[in-house]
């Protein structure tokens, strides 16, 4: 459930989000795969939300899976990072959100590197990335 202060109608979140990013975010679609700007972005930094810029993952946990979307073995924190049982097209896979705002990110698997053994696969559009400058990490 989103907090109080990013609860927003559906014509506040059109404005505020392009159209792809609500389709994502609010309608939890998914970007087509090695279509988003950071499936393959190697730039070190922390990755935000992209409707509430809530802090979700830093670049030393993103890896390449293979999977032509971002894909990131640990959340900055589990406290941010909210997860429910999607049933969608015909499968049973765990859904991630953002915990402040309820954006739909895209979903997490068993079958990361260690030292978590997960991958979360995020969609390129439900993220913005905030870079480190002269190589200092960004705080969260």
């Amino acid at each position: 459930m989103a907090n109080d202060e990013f609860r927003k109608s559906d014509e506040e979140w059109r404005a505020q989000l392009s159209s792809e990013q609500f389709e994502v975010t609010r309608g939890h679609g998914t970007e087509p795969a090695f279509s988003g700007e950071y499936w393959d972005c190697k730039l070190p930094g922390l990755y935000r939300c992209a409707c509430c810029g809530g802090a979700l993952f830093r670049s030393e946990t993103k890896f390449d899976s293979g999977s032509g979307w971002p894909s990131f073995h640990e959340p900055v924190s589990s406290e941010f990072i909210g997860q429910r049982i999607d049933e969608s097209h015909g499968m049973s896979r765990t859904e991630v959100h953002c915990r402040q705002c309820d954006a739909h990110l895209g979903h997490v698997f068993p079958d990361g590197p260690p030292p978590t053994g997960l991958r979360y696969c995020i969609n390129s559009v439900s993220l913005i990335l905030d870079p480190d400058e002269n190589g200092e990490r960004t705080e969260a």
